[in-house]
């Protein structure tokens, strides 16, 4: 059963070109994640891989459209999703906001519908405040 999700739209304070190469290279998601779990994160330009708990998930970015749009999709999860993360010209800076279209059973759409939706809206929350000198509401004190 097809699942689709839109995060809330922020405007973050850079240039969509700016806030685009920020996203491009899966490298560069994987700067702030806490010591402890470094070691179980793998990244390339095109493909990020993580391990928790003995599970693993992998996406690639399947499609980049310079400063405007990237869009990532599982790479061999147990069920199939995509992301598609938006950068739109705005006055003072760039409107982002995240679509998550995934195919999950009824069960796992009750389970995890919410919380995805949650989790993007923190994303766009956290760039906002980011993009501003601020500090993100809950951002853990072990990073950075």
């Amino acid at each position: 059963m097809a699942a689709h999700y839109e995060s809330k739209h922020g405007l973050v304070a850079l240039p969509p070109e700016q806030l685009y190469m920020g996203f491009t290279d899966m490298r560069n998601l994987t700067q702030n994640i806490p010591a402890k779990y470094r070691d179980s994160v793998e990244a390339d330009y095109d493909t990020i891989k993580a391990t928790v708990q003995g599970f693993t998930i992998a996406v690639k970015v399947t499609e980049r459209r310079p400063y405007s749009l990237i869009r990532i999709e599982d790479d061999d999860a147990p069920f199939h999703f995509c992301i598609s993360a938006f950068f739109e010209p705005a006055e003072g800076g760039t409107e982002f906001f995240l679509v998550a279209d995934a195919d999950l059973n009824l069960m796992m759409k009750a389970l995890l519908g919410g919380k995805i939706k949650e989790a993007m809206d923190k994303i766009v929350d956290g760039l906002v405040a980011v993009s501003r000198g601020e500090r993100p509401e809950g951002f853990p004190s072990d990073l950075g």
